[in-house]
């Protein structure tokens, strides 16, 4: 078995941020989200990450990130690009926003040949998640057994507007069974709640996925796949995208393969809008200050 590699999604556009948060600061010696990520992947056993950015970033995420990790890890940048497509498509003139993170894995293809984890780059997902995923992708991964690890859903929203997240139920075996996204979540009282129509609905406060996956190569045909229909039907739609958990319930539903669904007691936090960064900023200074993380992360 090959070593597991890290991907991180990093092409965003950061719309409801209103810049690029991938590389924002939010530590108190200038790091970003990624900085912590690739740290806590870096002290759980992976060597080599894949950061999936725009091109014309590549500049900006050397400076920031892959200059001062690349004593440590292996980087590679994968682009992402709207006029890359399957053969038979053409991408719409007017279309700038990406085809979403089905697109954005299969983006990475030509650089990955074993078990890999991929994740969010504006996500600070806890030190004991990387070493779940990286033993799971040392021992137990295979064509037909792909991983995720997911988070309780009430720790994964924030006070300052409504957020989408993929709500997972599991079988009695502990794989995953149904995965479906929801949009306009929002927490009021420790409670979620999705705004429908108007209304709020109550949700049940299970298991969602935060985009933590782990897969081999098989994973790539049945993401094409999927994309590949998507497009047949989506190609002309303004900002239509297709999203990793939705790929994965398809390929569940199709029985193509089993999904392990895996958890984490770590705390989730991220920078979905402006008003989240304090926060975030805080809590990191907290875990230095509790030496959870040293003050200069690649010293």
């Amino acid at each position: 078995m090959k070593d597991p590699v890290l991907v991180i999604l990093a092409a965003g556009l950061g719309s409801r941020y209103g810049g690029l948060k991938q590389i924002d600061t939010v530590g108190n010696n200038g790091e970003s989200i990624i900085d912590f990520s690739i740290y806590d992947a870096y002290q759980a056993g992976f060597r080599k990450v894949i950061l999936i950015i725009r091109a014309e970033h590549e500049e900006l995420f050397e400076e920031n990130i892959g200059a001062k990790i690349r004593p440590f890890m292996d980087v590679v940048y994968a682009y992402q690009d709207v006029n890359d497509l399957p053969e038979g498509f053409i991408c719409p003139e007017d279309r700038t926003k990406p085809w979403g993170t089905t697109h954005a894995l299969l983006c990475t293809k030509k650089y990955i040949d074993g078990p890999f984890m991929i994740i969010n780059a504006d996500d600070f997902y806890g030190k004991k998640s990387y070493k779940i995923m990286y033993d799971f992708l040392k021992n137990e991964v295979n064509d037909k057994l792909f991983g995720m690890v997911g988070y309780q859903l009430t720790k994964t929203l924030t006070d300052n507007g409504a957020v989408t997240r993929a709500i997972c139920k599991k079988d009695d075996n502990g794989n995953l069974e149904h995965i479906e996204e929801y949009q306009k979540i929002i927490r009021k009282n420790g409670v979620a709640y999705q705004i429908d129509n108007g209304e709020e609905v109550k949700l049940e406060d299970g298991i969602c996925s935060m985009n933590y996956w782990g897969f081999t190569p098989a994973i790539f045909p049945l993401m094409e796949e999927d994309f590949i229909n998507f497009l047949k039907e989506k190609l002309e739609v303004e900002k239509s995208e297709l999203v990793i958990p939705t790929s994965v319930a398809h390929i569940v539903e199709n029985k193509q393969a089993d999904v392990k669904v895996m958890s984490t007691t770590d705390e989730w936090f991220g920078v979905t809008y402006p008003q989240d960064k304090e926060e975030v900023q805080n809590k990191i200074t907290q875990y230095k200050e509790d030496d959870i993380y040293p003050f200069d992360l690649w010293a």
